[in-house]
């Protein structure tokens, strides 16, 4: 819990870097004392609020990030030594980040940094770069900028100081042609490392913090190590994986014969995670919350240095963010290394040596009407799990289970047990019953999640091998709800508690409580492992999911003991249970081809292609509704003599859904694609995993005018280039709907499977909007590589230029990313992003045509 109150407390630390005036519990001065020969000490002292402090530039960087302090490298200054750290330091594990140890400061201390000046008029711009927690939760990293001017004379002691957070000094110089000074040990030492600082601009997402040692092995053998540390939640991807999948993680070196590579690129982490990844539908290699990629290099001339870049993506449970490249620069004569910013991101210090074309991509109109878009319409973003449904979804679950013949007659006579005593006391041994079954399904649901963990859980739940086992599971547990056998726990576990059931008091209300548990597993273990299967994803989810279905159990015991005579209104015991489990039999049967789906989309087997899967859920439910009409029976029925209006009911309903689900192989011409069922969304394949529909064709007089032009979900028509897509927006005269998507971007096509398809919308985007669809994450190398003037970082992929677009323009790095504007560039309504909802969806397309329209006047 306390984990998940710091990630709570990180994100929402991020919203509040959006806002002018930030919290900030530390409180920076400046101070500059002379200690003779021109040389003088550059004090960043930082006053700390109370049960705040910050970190260590030695505390590990896999807690707390360490504080940083930079100078901007200028000919009329030296540094001299490393930064000293003055204060009274404590180290100890730390329990907000799982009992690392961490080296922290609390109340006060000073970094100061020894500097020989040549020219004291001029002023030497530095930076420090922090975060503070307390107890409970930490402030973002956060850079604070500081100028020190020592005066017009050599050898003066000048102090000075600037209270507050420490603001961008009017003296700085802008950062297109800076290069940050990095010092550097010896090679031969300990390695030298050297961090980014994330950028802090609001809406663009940054999980990833990554940092460049280099080490001398021998005279001739060099090893450069890239560390990536990622926040909670996010991976990372092993060099080691397929062409379908994420990017990899690679370095890309420039071609020299003054070095060679020395061995393979080596991966060494403590957080390995191999298995099937739900997002791209394969078995992958990532890692999670740290891990160095390793290679030597063989240096043949040390005297020229050694450049390339190093590329990753990362990605989450739902998301995934463009690929970004640490470009740098290693000088193995001293050890030194050099870097640009991340492209994809915002480049915090320059490209080297870079001489192609500059370009910028914001454009003030956009900017301007983002602001103030022409409707007054739309939505923000909207992020976020519903753990309601989680909990609703237990509560059925367990709804299910009490009309089970495992648990339904036990209702009837634990009650009446209970109201053998005083109606006081039956009510509150019910009570406690009640409670202890509460008590003994929540237990299970924290254990589950403490034992795996929820990020192992849902590992385990959408890895191929796991999802094979599930499949052979589920269909066991169909056939023994259809009465072929029977699943029981040993006898001897019931008979040990029973017995101490017996003990009376409130701890023999317990074990009754935890016999029922037992006794009952054949009818409610399936549901229970189906119910918690689903709800892996979420960390809290077991929890919930066991909450809702034990309350599901307890409260009839509670009511019926304060209420006796509702005992009477009850059914009879008979074979109408046993007609329950075969239902339930059937869902199951169902339900395990969602695994087997799973698996095969990650193996690529194509074995269970849509119209298979769809095929087979059609002919399960024909089957259950043939059984409900009494016209097939399973080894428990008894002989079906008068079909009741309650079966009947069920029997027309079973029939209904598959009449519903025939439905799904309803071929769209318009879409090229099978009829989307909204309840199969999720479950079933995508209808592109298909045997038998034709590839999509375009239109060849537009696609001869642009180059660009495609066909995108859905049979949609799209651009895939903003500018040739603006370009015929102005020839047509339609607003444009730009989609900053992603090629692995799993909301995204969450989004066309279950919104666009949908024929309002579908024909809104055909008939009204020009779509362009720009992919983030295209890892298509660009003919040229160009600099991004405003962000300073270089911009080597398409990914990498449509993300730079969007970053320039939006502030936002994260996709889908939804904007309506017209071929002006004049925004329309508010940007959207991921929101499931067809009418919700229409309405803000309709926005925006409704704008559109007054903006022409």
């Amino acid at each position: 819990m306390r984990k998940m109150l710091f990630i709570l407390a990180v994100v929402l630390g991020f919203q509040v870097l959006s806002i002018a005036q930030m919290f900030d519990p530390v409180h920076w001065e400046q101070e500059i004392k002379s200690l003779g020969n021109n040389e003088y000490e550059l004090i960043f002292k930082a006053t700390i609020d109370k049960g705040w402090s910050i970190y260590s530039q030695t505390s590990d960087p896999n807690a707390a990030a360490p504080t940083e302090v930079t100078f901007k490298k200028a000919a009329h200054f030296s540094l001299i030594g490393k930064v000293e750290e003055r204060g009274k330091k404590k180290e100890g594990p730390e329990p907000l980040f799982d009992n690392l140890v961490v080296a922290k400061y609390m109340d006060h201390v000073d970094f100061v940094q020894k500097v020989k000046v040549t020219d004291p008029t001029k002023a030497i711009d530095g930076e420090v770069y922090y975060m503070s927690c307390n107890s409970e939760r930490c402030i973002p990293p956060n850079p604070k900028p500081m100028s020190f001017t020592i005066g017009a004379k050599s050898g003066n002691t000048s102090a000075g100081a600037v209270k507050g957070s420490g603001g961008m000094p009017t003296n700085q110089i802008e950062a297109q042609n800076n290069t940050t000074a990095i010092e550097s040990n010896p090679l031969g030492t300990s390695p030298v490392e050297h961090k980014l600082p994330p950028p802090d601009k609001s809406g663009i997402l940054d999980p990833v913090k990554g940092s460049l040692s280099a080490e001398k092995k021998s005279d001739k053998i060099h090893s450069l190590k890239f560390t990536a540390s990622m926040e909670d939640g996010w991976h990372i991807y092993s060099n080691k994986i397929g062409e379908d999948g994420p990017i990899p993680s690679s370095i890309d070196w420039e071609a020299g014969d003054h070095y060679k590579l020395s061995g393979d690129l080596q991966e060494v982490s403590d957080h390995k995670i191999e298995g099937y990844d739900e997002i791209f539908e394969m078995k992958l290699i990532k890692y999670k919350k740290s891990v160095d990629f390793i290679q030597d290099i063989e240096i043949l001339d040390p005297s020229k240095p050694v450049k390339g870049g190093f590329t990753y993506q990362t990605c989450d449970a739902s998301k995934c963010l463009p690929p970004k490249t640490l470009a740098f620069t290693y000088y193995p004569s001293n050890g030194k290394v050099e870097y640009e910013g991340m492209a994809g991101s915002t480049g915090a210090l320059p490209p080297l040596d870079f001489t192609g074309d500059v370009v910028d991509q914001t454009n003030p109109t956009l900017r301007s009407t983002l602001v103030n878009p022409v409707g007054n319409c739309g939505e923000e973003l909207i992020k976020g799990t519903n753990h309601f449904w989680t909990f609703i979804f237990g509560f059925l679950g367990g709804l299910l289970a009490l009309l089970t013949p495992c648990v339904f007659p036990m209702i009837p006579l634990t009650v009446s047990y209970f109201t053998k005593e005083s109606k006081k006391k039956a009510l509150r041994n019910a009570l406690v019953y009640g409670l202890s079954i509460i008590v003994i399904y929540v237990t299970i649901g924290l254990l589950i999640t403490a034992l795996f963990g929820a990020t192992a859980l849902n590992e385990l739940a959408t890895n191929w091998i796991a999802n094979l086992i599930f499949f052979l599971i589920f269909v066991v547990f169909a056939f023994s709800f259809f009465g072929y056998f029977e699943i029981t726990l040993p006898s001897s576990w019931t008979t040990k508690t029973d017995s101490m059931a017996d003990s009376g008091g409130y701890l023999g209300i317990f074990f009754m409580a935890f016999t029922l548990a037992l006794v009952s597993f054949s009818c409610t273990g399936p549901i229970v492992g189906s119910a918690l299967v689903q709800s892996a994803s979420s960390t809290i989810g077991p929890f919930l999911v066991m909450l809702g279905f034990s309350m599901a159990l307890a409260i009839p015991f509670g009511l019926f003991a304060a209420f006796p005579a509702w005992l009477n209104s009850l059914p009879k015991s008979g074979s109408w249970m046993s007609s329950v489990k075969v239902v339930l039999g059937f869902l199951e049967l169902a339900l395990a081809l969602k695994f087997l789906s799973n698996a095969d989309m990650a193996r690529k087997w194509n074995i269970l292609g849509y119209e298979v899967f769809m095929g087979l859920w059609v002919i399960i439910f024909a089957l259950m509704t043939i059984y409900l009409f009494g016209w097939i029976k399973f080894p428990h029925d008894s002989p079906l003599k008068k079909l009741s209006g309650t079966r009947l009911f069920f029997a027309l309903a079973s029939l209904a859904t598959t009449v519903y689900l025939a439905t799904g192989f309803i071929y769209k011409k318009d879409v090229n694609s099978y009829k989307s069922l909204n309840l199969m969304s999720g479950i079933a394949p995508p209808s592109t995993y298909n045997y038998f529909l034709p590839p999509p064709q375009v239109n060849p007089e537009l696609k001869s005018r642009f180059m660009s032009f495609t066909k995108c979900a859905n049979n949609l028509d799209c651009f895939k280039d903003y500018y040739e897509g603006l370009t015929y927006a102005k020839e047509m005269n339609k607003p444009v709907l730009l989609d900053y998507t992603g090629i692995f971007c799993q909301n995204c096509r969450r989004t066309e499977d279950r919104i666009w398809v949908a024929d309002k919308v579908r024909n809104m985007i055909e008939s009204k909007y020009v779509l362009v669809s720009l992919y983030c994450d295209d890892p298509k190398k660009l003919e040229k590589q160009i600099l991004s003037k405003n962000r300073n970082t270089i911009l080597r992929t398409i990914g990498n230029k449509w993300a730079d677009h969007q970053i320039l323009n939006f502030e936002q790095n994260s996709q889908p990313l939804y904007i309506l504007m017209s071929p002006q560039e004049q925004i329309l309504a508010k940007p959207r992003g991921y929101r499931d909802g067809i009418d919700d969806y229409a309405t803000f397309l309709q926005c925006g045509l409704d704008a559109f329209d007054k903006s022409k006047g």
